[in-house]
């Protein structure tokens, strides 16, 4: 092993040293953002290996096993260990596979979302004047809206997707992301550092890149973090008034949309585990940024 090859191994494991001590002071000091932190990677764990653990195929129909008691086991030896529904699929399969729909929704909603509005935000709050006016003031119209009312809207028109749901999810991410972000980066645009680099001749796109876009990074991330849970129960609620995920998909707010429809009564764990999936997922990413916006945000540091 040559030199560089040694050089290079060191600096991974001096790497891996700082972000493991640096998980552990993080778990030391928020131990609720620890928990939140543990219960988001278990759903990303399960999503990645729901092809694989899943006991049952999510879409197959067994109607001899329809309204399967939790750990009841049918003639052929196959076992629900959450039950099952009216069609006799498996919830604990199809919870699983719902967790890969909830993420995708809400990593793809939150991340173009909530990027394409701190952006506006930063660009707003820099160059202020005109530009400054006309962006809030389409926020102001787009955050006039009650969000749900917007989706629905939306998605009536468009029709009920997947992929139109995400859609409807970045469209209501873009305002509050902008004016969370416009005003960090009010405050940054008139710090000491901003107005040297200004003096000395850089650009207002330099200014931008190398020293708003870096100062507004706290807020982005916690706004990020908090609105991971919102758009999983926006995605819920969509689905379950039937203008979301279609309802052949395994997902959570399908599975509660047929339980609370028709079989709550009958088969109570159809409601039941669902919703418990739907409020440990909000749950996690709750605590998670509640969390990072105690450790990122400068003004709070040093007051827990």
């Amino acid at each position: 092993m040559n030199r560089d090859s040694v050089l290079r191994e060191s600096r991974f494991v001096e790497a891996g040293g700082h972000i493991a001590s640096g998980l552990w002071q993080f778990g030391k000091r928020k131990p609720l953002g620890a928990i939140g932190g543990i219960i988001v990677l278990c759903l990303v764990v399960m999503a990645i290996v729901a092809p694989f653990a899943a006991p049952h195929d999510p879409y197959q129909l067994n109607l001899r096993d329809k309204y399967a008691s939790p750990g009841e086991t049918n003639g052929n030896d196959q076992t629900y260990l959450l039950g099952s529904d009216s069609l006799g699929r498996d919830i604990l399969s199809r919870i699983m596979y719902g967790a890969r729909i909830s993420l995708y929704v809400g990593f793809i909603s939150v991340g173009v979302g909530v990027t394409v509005g701190a952006l506006a935000g930063v660009v707003s709050g820099y160059l202020g004047g005109k530009i400054d006016l006309v962006v809030q003031r389409v926020v102001d119209a787009f955050m006039a809206f009650p969000a749900l009312v917007f989706a629905l809207g939306i998605l009536a028109a468009l029709g009920p997707s997947l992929n139109n749901v995400v859609l409807t999810l970045v469209l209501l991410f873009i305002p509050g992301s902008a004016r969370v972000v416009r005003s960090q980066a009010l405050s940054v645009s008139e710090s000491v550092y901003v107005d040297a680099a200004r003096a000395i001749g850089a650009s207002d796109r330099r200014v931008i890149m190398r020293h708003v876009i870096p100062n507004c990074m706290a807020p982005y991330l916690v706004f990020a973090t908090a609105n991971l849970g919102l758009a999983i129960v926006i995605e819920a609620s969509l689905t379950f008034l039937g203008v979301g995920t279609p309802i052949d998909v395994p997902s959570w707010g399908g599975m509660l949309s047929v339980a609370g429809a028709k079989y709550v009564e009958v088969a109570p764990w159809l409601l039941m585990f669902p919703s418990i999936a739907v409020v440990l997922t909000v749950f996690g990413f709750n605590l998670l940024g509640d969390a990072l916006r105690d450790v990122l945000d400068p003004r709070l540091r040093g007051t827990t």
